[in-house]
C-alpha cells in the first residue's frame, strides 16, 4: 500500500479562476493501493478542488492543449506526463495559455 503524499499545487495564467481563484493548494493525497500518478491526480483535483466550468481545465483524462504542466520546474512532458508517479513534496505547476481577446 501506498503511503499518503503532501504535495504542492499552484495554478496560474488565469486557471487558478477555476478554482475559486485560489493559486497555491497545499494538499495531502490519502495511502492507495498503488503509488500516485498525474492522472489520478488529475481525477482528484477535478473532484476536490475544481470548482467550475471542468472543460477550461480537462479534456478526457488529460489536462486540455494549453495548459502547460510542470513538475519540480520541469516541463511534464520530460517527466513522463501522465505516467509519472508522484513524490512527497513535488511541485505541480498548471498554467493555462488560453485567454480571451
Amino acid at each position: 500500500m501506498a503511503a499518503s503524499i503532501a504535495i504542492h499545487l499552484e495554478f496560474g495564467g488565469g486557471a487558478e479562476l477555476l478554482f475559486n481563484g485560489v493559486k497555491k493548494h497545499h494538499v495531502t493525497l490519502p495511502s492507495q493501493s498503488e503509488p500516485w500518478d498525474v492522472k489520478q491526480l488529475l481525477v482528484w483535483i477535478q473532484r476536490n478542488l475544481l470548482k467550475e466550468r471542468p472543460e477550461l481545465f480537462v479534456q478526457g483524462d488529460s489536462v486540455r492543449p494549453g495548459i502547460l504542466v510542470l513538475i519540480n520546474d520541469a516541463d511534464w512532458e520530460l517527466m513522463g506526463e501522465l505516467d509519472y508517479q508522484l513524490q512527497d513534496q513535488d511541485n505541480v505547476v498548471f498554467i493555462s495559455t488560453l485567454h480571451g481577446g
